[in-house]
């Protein structure tokens, strides 16, 4: 979760697409340049073990866009795939 929301405030969209589930992945991912993103807190967390096969994080990403603040929260769902951890979908939460 973090290194994605890392990608997403460096603008590295390739990142964000190899990471994303072969299931639900766009087939491209043109991101919003007049975002700044600016903290991220994990709310909560479900399994994502080393043992674990699913995993779920609740989160609020905090970012600017035009001088205003804003937030998106969001319980996101992983799923990993070969030892290799995927986002499969999220849900805005709030």
């Amino acid at each position: 979760m973090r290194s994605r929301y890392s990608a997403f405030a460096l603008g590295h969209a390739q990142y964000l697409l190899d990471t994303w589930h072969p299931l639900t992945k766009p087939s491209s991912l043109e991101l919003d340049p007049s975002l700044t993103w600016r903290r991220l807190d994990i709310l909560r967390t479900e399994s994502g073990g080393m043992l674990d096969s699913d995993g779920v994080v609740e989160f609020t990403a905090h970012y600017r866009q035009d001088g205003i603040s804003g937030q998106q929260h969001e319980v996101s769902r992983f799923q990993k795939v070969t030892g290799r951890w995927y986002y499969l979908d999220g849900e805005s939460a709030g």
